[in-house]
Formats: structure tokens, C-alpha cells, sequence
């Protein structure tokens, strides 16, 4: 049909979407490693030149890994959309400070290789590529992933012990188990009642001074980014949130039932990767639910997988944030399956 024959009532159809909202996968990735920044200043305050050497090791191997795993591949180079780069920050700030460099960038080659492109890239990979990385460590280089530095937290704490001998000898005791964590977890396995978590030490661990990974110690810093990615839009509410309320719950519960070996709910929170992995590992858009009701089912069992590993006395790890998001990243499939909308005037299928 020529145009000038086309009328007023002339419509064309074509398949959906019909709009753009204008966001595009480099102006995510960009977002997300703006709202990154504050925690990068905050490493750099608190670890210094560790925090440099990291970041930038991670990061320049991530770049390295992606361009030249797209170039072996003969597929279209990749590197500008920075999701490389977002891996790379991501898995330097779940490292130890004094991690060495060969093996962070031994885990960037896995989590950019293993993790992402053997998949296809960005958009296949079922795993969070930078949670990837760091099971990978744990495993490979366990000792220097679990190996903390003294810090300064451990010479605040109070203890209810009448003799002050035993205080003394229990607040010695807590310095060679660096991380809150790391103390609370082996005070639990050898049956120790925990110390007392008074305002001024909860004050430091929203902070950030304590020991932890390079990213993860300062919640301030981390809800800075929080706030720049949901007004931005990156980010919905629905996962952090039913992460973090379900972490705080079961905390509750657990220090209304046996408080003299239970963590305050509010050291749970702002103690280990909560905060990293909630705002920014959980809301992952590839490995997570699309819909608000299976993203609200992700962020409980997240909070829930996360709390178990953190308080059974039997465990020998500490933290349970990494591996909750991995073990619910494997799920994300069935979440979405059973919580798909319906679409309008269908009717549901009977095998559902």
C-alpha cells in the first residue's frame, strides 16, 4: 500500500514491546558501579592500599578474562557494557584484605570464564558470576580466604562473667577469631556464652570498623549505594526487604529463646555480606525471579538459608550469605514457573 492511500484508521501491528523505558544495559551496569563508590571509599579508608591492589586486580582480570574469552569464541566483544567490570568489584569486595593478588585474579578468570561465558555471557549464566568466584576460593584457597588480621572491635567487648580473670582470658580469646561472625560461631560450637553487643560496638559495625571483607563492613556506606539504586530504579524493594526482615526475624527469635548465645539481631545485620548481598548480589536480574511475588519468595529463603548456616552449631563456616543467594539462584527457574502471571482472559492450565 502506498502511503499516501494510507488513512487515518490505518493501523500496524506488530508483536510486543511497543515502548522503551530507555534503560540499557550499560546505564545498569554504570548505576550499579556508582552505587558501588561509597563502599569503595569505605574500603579505602578502613584497608587502605589492600583495597586498591584488590579492586583493581579483580577488575583488570574480569576485563581481561571477558575479551578474551568473546575473542576465542568469535562472538562480539563485550567488555563496554561493564558487566565485566560490576564482576570484578563484586568479587573484590567479598575478599579477604590481605588476600594475595594471584589468587584474586585466579577467581576473576572463574567467575568470568566458568561462571558466565561458558553459559553464553551475560544473560545465560544461572549463577551470580562473582558469587561463583568466591565459592570457587573458599574451596581452592581456604586458609587465606579465612585468615583476618587483628582488629580493634575485639578490645570493646563486655563480658557478664563475674570473675574478672575469666573476662580477661575470654576477650584474649575472641582476638584470634577476627570477624563478629567468625567469634560468635565458634563460641556456639564450643558451648561459650557471647558477649555483651553494647550500642557503641553495634555503632562500629554499621560503621564499618571491624574486620570483614574488603566491601562488606560498612552497612552505612552500602545503604548509600542501596538508596542511589532504588531511586534510580535498578533495584525493586521486594528482595532486599524480604531478605533483611526475615534475617532480622529469625535473629529475634533466636535471642528472645537463648540470648547468652545468640547474636542481637542488629549485629546480624550489619555483620558479614547482609548488606552486599542483599542490595547488590540478590537483585541480580539474570539469576533472580522476574515477578514481585517469587522475588518476595526468593529474598525469605534467602534469609532463611542465610540464618541457618550462621547459628547451627555443627557448621564450620561462619557467614551464609554467599551461598543462600547460589542455593536460591538454582531455584529462581522453579520461583519463576510458579509464580508467573496469568495472562488476562486465559485459563489456567490443569496441569499447573
Amino acid at each position: 500500500m502506498k502511503p499516501e492511500a494510507v488513512s487515518k484508521d490505518f493501523y500496524v501491528i506488530s508483536s510486543s514491546p511497543h515502548t522503551h523505558s530507555g534503560a540499557s544495559v550499560e546505564r545498569i551496569m554504570l548505576d550499579v558501579v556508582i552505587a558501588l563508590l561509597p563502599a569503595f571509599a569505605a574500603a579505602l579508608w578502613f584497608f587502605r592500599l589492600d583495597a586498591l591492589r584488590l579492586t583493581t586486580v579483580c577488575v583488570a582480570t574480569c576485563l581481561a578474562a571477558e575479551w578474551a574469552c568473546r575473542k576465542a569464541m568469535r562472538r562480539g566483544n563485550s567488555i563496554s557494557d561493564l558487566s565485566a567490570v560490576v564482576t570484578g568489584m563484586l568479587l573484590a569486595f567479598n575478599l579477604p584484605p590481605a588476600l594475595p593478588s594471584w589468587m584474586a585474579a585466579a577467581g576473576s578468570l572463574f567467575a568470568i570464564v566458568v561462571a558466565k561465558q561458558v553459559f553464553g555471557g551475560l544473560g545465560y549464566n544461572p549463577f551470580n558470576p562473582a558469587l561463583v568466584g568466591r565459592a570457587f576460593m573458599l574451596i581452592s584457597f581456604t586458609g587465606a580466604m579465612t585468615t583476618w588480621s587483628a582488629s580493634e572491635w575485639t578490645q570493646k567487648l563486655r563480658y557478664a562473667a563475674v570473675d574478672a580473670a575469666t573476662a580477661a582470658t575470654a576477650a584474649a580469646d575472641a582476638v584470634t577469631s577476627a570477624t563478629p561472625l567468625g567469634y560468635a560461631k565458634e563460641a556456639l560450637k564450643a558451648g561459650k556464652d557471647l558477649p555483651i553487643f553494647d550500642l557503641s560496638l553495634l555503632r562500629d559495625f554499621f560503621l564499618g570498623n571491624i574486620n570483614g571483607c574488603v566491601g562488606e563492613t560498612s552497612a552505612l556506606a552500602l545503604l548509600i549505594g542501596a538508596a542511589y539504586l532504588l531511586a534510580r530504579k535498578v533495584i525493586t524493594w521486594h528482595i532486599p526487604v524480604a531478605y533483611l526482615l526475615t534475617v532480622l526475624a529469625y535473629a529475634a527469635v533466636l535471642r528472645l529463646t537463648a540470648p547468652s548465645t545468640s547474636l542481637p539481631p542488629l549485629a546480624h545485620l550489619f555483620s558479614g555480606g547482609l548488606m552486599l548481598g542483599a542490595f547488590f548480589m540478590a537483585t541480580d536480574m539474570v539469576t533472580t525471579p522476574v515477578t514481585r511475588r517469587g522475588m518476595l519468595v526468593f529474598g525469605i529463603g534467602c534469609g532463611i538459608i542465610t540464618m541457618l548456616i550462621r547459628t547451627v552449631k555443627s557448621g564450620a563456616y561462619p557467614e551464609g550469605v554467599s551461598f543462600a543467594i547460589l542455593i536460591m539462584n538454582a531455584f529462581t527457574p522453579l520461583i519463576n514457573r510458579a509464580t508467573r502471571n496469568r495472562v488476562f482472559g486465559a485459563k489456567r492450565a490443569r496441569h499447573e
